[in-house]
């Protein structure tokens, strides 16, 4: 095998975090100042591999982590030249590095806000074919939504969306791409003035107005404490009007509501009809950045490659959404010391605090974190996960931090406060104005994300050849054929430009989509 990664994270110190110290044999040293290696193959006991000064004395599965010097019980183990834990017993030269014997140890406070923040050169402006919105927006898709204040409204949304592909009249209406319910578990039985309710409120809004939505239809029950009139507002939800609502007890029941549910859409997708595809600056691009079912590549494959077309998509005016804080925690160094200005930082400390009291008061801890099949591919703490996934960012300044399902205002690479659960963060990013979501994922995490398509990236090639149909691109490559980080990530520029002009993702080809809207859920359920 032959490695050609060219770029990482930052250090500390804000140094990269490798140029690849080491690519030799089965073995990778992501850092000169490491003290293990990773296994890019399952390893025997006995076998002898570079790096490692001895014959292995036990087996070492593939993407595993191994001690290149005996590490006493207390020191700190490291990966890209960071603390990833502390050895929770002696470890010998040669030995397996994971749970048995790797713990959490305390993370860099030396937050530095701003201290590596360094402005990115500009590149020549690139462009897509999409949907020009009356407010500037541009959508990468043309669907018409059922949006739902209410479970209580759920099952009349899904009735109406079955009959919307049945009718004749719907079907023939061209240049949109299907009527998309969006159905959750929540809207009552929930306090009416609390975070909860407000994040529920932003969420939903944040979808009625989502650039890949050609026009909304917002269906109720009647008596939720998630109140239609109060969705609608004193305005319109949509700038362009294309937006309707009903409530299944005002409608007169459910197949009142579903007929009068059908007239609306044969109207709502006339207008949806008449916006077609032209050309627009990918600086019109909000794109979403998601890991999912990591393994001990993705920091080092996957994630960097994405994070480098991030940054070439930010050198063209576009906007990258980093999410998933529990899953940046130990790493937020990383973020706080590229903030554009003190106030950026400080927000994204401030939601850090949220979630340390947040965790606490549910009876959580913040290092809960790396799920069973992270740890099976190789991860062994919440430090180590992190500090792989803040790669997907890239190097660009951080202009902004959000709140779930804030509106995205400032283009950039920016973050949104979310759970690390991959649906409910996607469906944040969503309702913050993202039209793409790109996604990698070592052990074959498959969903998809209407209205926004989602882009699959392969940290292995071993997963991507087992599950070829549900990955878009191969970044295992990266270690089996030599390819650079920075080809790799115009590969995925280049895809995100043509899905975003109106090529489909597998995702997309199997139907995915209509089950990954989930709000995030904050307070007491009543």
């Amino acid at each position: 095998m032959r490695g050609a990664l060219s770029r990482n994270p930052q250090d500390q110190e804000g140094q990269p975090m490798g140029a690849v110290a080491e690519v030799a044999g089965e073995t990778i040293r992501l850092h000169g100042a490491d003290n293990v290696v990773i296994a890019l193959a399952d390893l025997a006991r006995g076998a002898e591999v570079a790096g490692v000064p001895v014959p292995l004395p036990q087996a070492v599965p593939r993407g595993h982590k191994i001690a290149t010097e005996a590490i006493p019980a207390g020191h700190n183990v490291l990966r890209y030249g960071q603390i990833i834990g502390q050895a929770t017993a002696d470890i010998p030269v040669g030995a397996h590095v994971h749970a048995h014997n790797l713990g959490m140890a305390p993370h860099s406070d030396d937050y530095a806000i701003g201290a590596e923040s360094h402005p990115l050169p500009p590149l020549p402006p690139r462009e897509f074919m999409g949907y020009h919105r009356p407010d500037g927006q541009v959508g990468t898709r043309n669907y018409i939504g059922i949006l739902t204040s209410v479970n209580c409204s759920g099952s009349v949304a899904r009735f109406i969306a079955e009959a919307a592909e049945r009718d004749p009249v719907l079907r023939a209406i061209p240049n949109v791409d299907g009527i998309v319910p969006i159905v959750h578990q929540t809207g009552c039985g929930m306090s009416g003035t609390d975070e909860g309710y407000q994040t529920l409120m932003r969420t939903l809004k944040g979808y009625a107005r989502n650039a890949n939505f050609g026009g909304t239809l917002l269906v109720g029950l009647g008596c939720e404490v998630m109140q239609v009139p109060d969705l609608v507002g004193q305005g319109r939800l949509r700038p362009d009007g294309n937006f309707r609502y009903m409530t299944i007890q005002g409608s007169g029941g459910t197949r009142a509501t579903i007929a009068k549910a059908l007239e609306v859409l044969r109207e709502m997708a006339e207008v949806a009809s008449r916006v077609e595809r032209r050309p627009a600056p990918v600086s019109k691009l909000i794109v979403g950045l998601q890991c999912g079912g990591s393994d001990g590549y993705s920091g080092i494959t996957a994630n960097p490659a994405l994070g480098h077309a991030s940054d070439l998509l930010v050198r063209m005016g576009g906007t990258t959404i980093l999410s998933e804080t529990p899953e940046i925690y130990g790493a937020e160094h990383l973020l706080t010391r590229r903030a554009l200005r003190r106030e950026v930082g400080e927000k994204l400390l401030e939601r850090i605090r949220w979630w340390e009291d947040y965790t606490a008061r549910n009876g959580g801890e913040m290092d809960n974190n790396p799920s069973p099949g992270n740890k099976k591919g190789g991860l062994t703490t919440i430090l180590e996960k992190s500090l792989g996934a803040v790669a997907k960012g890239g190097t660009a300044p951080l202009a902004g931090v959000y709140k779930f399902a804030e509106p995205i205002d400032t283009a950039g690479f920016v973050y949104m406060d979310s759970p690390g659960y991959d649906p409910c963060s996607v469906t944040g990013q969503i309702a913050s104005g993202a039209t793409m979501i790109v996604f990698t994922t070592g052990r074959g995490s498959v969903s998809g994300y209407k209205p926004s398509p989602c882009i699959k990236l392969a940290t292995n090639s071993e997963m991507y050849a087992r599950m070829a149909e549900d990955m878009d691109i191969n970044c295992g490559d990266i270690l089996t054929e030599g390819i650079s980080i920075e080809a790799k990530g115009e590969e995925i520029l280049a895809r995100i430009i043509a899905v975003a002009s109106g090529q489909k993702t597998l995702s997309e080809e199997l139907g995915f989509g209509g089950a990954e809207f989930v709000p995030w859920q904050i307070g007491a359920v009543m």
